[in-house]
């Protein structure tokens, strides 16, 4: 196994002067960085981690809170989740994964034990109970997600108001006048979840802007859910040729049911959604979609946080800007 003492003799310098490069603890010239981190490379070494960690007094370990609550899609929260631990590798950290939904509670029990050196937080609320120890933390923390206050707060997410926005305003250029938004289950909305309400906050407001007939319905994530609200909007608004998903386990049961009423997608009506690219790919008819950023949002979370670990000025929010793929599943409303 290659120790400390091999790499200080392939570079020229002292053990001390390796351990000074590697932790950045004290100032080292560019040149002897440069070799040690060659006689590294060459040599393959690794620091133990227990020993790195008491040098440091780090534990170069960093927690992702997933509270896995009710309405939340796990295929897609995991995209995120591999995202981060793929990233953190990188930079030489693991993840512990918290996925109880333990509030504050989860939260003190990483601070008071010592558990990691960092957190990023998702499924964030507009009114979320964790901001006040978040914000009091001695540790670095990201937010995926953008409560209504974000003061004092490093947050990143996809625009999801913009993104509601953007598909009124695709199906409003295609002279759809009578849209529906089909959202999260309905405990996504109770909880206050930012992303949701978001979604919903830019679909209304672009819908008003253009003088759109509107709707939005939260729909449970089962087939039988997709067929009641497609019947239930076909009723309220007979009228209805443009729809918006906003729920990732309903968008190809919803569909079918529409076919199924006498609706076809995109003749009698043109079907927009905010989800996984790979999933508006995959339908029967391919879907106009705007893609979840999953693994970026994940990625830049992480450089985030190693920005903060190391000392340096990081933007506090950096939202996304929505991208639109047009697909088979949108078309010009048809003039009677």
């Amino acid at each position: 196994m290659v120790k400390i003492t091999d790499v200080a003799r392939h570079a020229g310098v002292s053990p001390s002067t390796v351990s000074y490069a590697l932790s950045g603890k004290r100032p080292i010239s560019e040149e002897t960085r440069r070799r040690v981190e060659e006689a590294v490379r060459r040599l393959g070494y690794r620091p133990h981690v227990g020993a790195r960690a008491l040098a440091s007094s780090r534990s170069n370990v960093l927690a992702l809170m997933v509270p896995l609550r009710a309405g939340i899609n796990v295929p897609v929260v995991m995209q995120f989740a591999v995202s981060v631990v793929t990233t953190a590798r990188r930079y030489d950290h693991d993840v512990l994964l918290l996925t109880q939904e333990e509030g504050e509670d989860g939260l003190r029990r990483v601070v008071d034990t010592a558990l990691a050196d960092a957190l990023i937080v998702m499924d964030v609320q507009l009114d979320d109970p964790r901001l006040p120890l978040l914000r009091g933390l001695d540790r670095p923390s990201v937010l995926i997600g953008f409560p209504a206050d974000a003061e004092g707060l490093t947050c990143i997410d996809l625009d999801f108001r913009a993104a509601g926005e953007a598909c009124v305003e695709h199906l409003a250029r295609l002279g759809h006048r009578v849209v529906a938004l089909v959202g999260s289950p309905p405990e996504v909305y109770v909880r206050g979840t930012a992303f949701a309400q978001r979604v919903v906050q830019g679909f209304t407001a672009a819908a008003d802007r253009g003088r759109l007939a509107s709707a939005v319905h939260p729909c449970e994530a089962s087939p039988a859910a997709a067929r009641a609200v497609a019947e239930q909007l076909l009723r309220e608004q007979p009228a209805l040729t443009g729809v918006v998903v906003h729920n990732e386990a309903v968008l190809e049961p919803l569909i079918d049911a529409f076919e199924e009423l006498g609706l076809r997608v995109p003749g009698d009506l043109s079907v927009t959604a905010i989800c996984p690219d790979e999933l508006a790919e995959s339908l029967r008819v391919p879907v106009t979609s705007i893609a979840l950023p999953s693994a970026e949002v994940g990625a830049r979370a992480v450089e985030l946080l190693m920005g903060k670990l190391g000392g340096k000025g990081v933007p506090e929010a950096t939202l996304l800007a929505p991208r639109m793929t047009e697909r088979g599943s949108t078309g010009r409303r048809a003039v009677a």
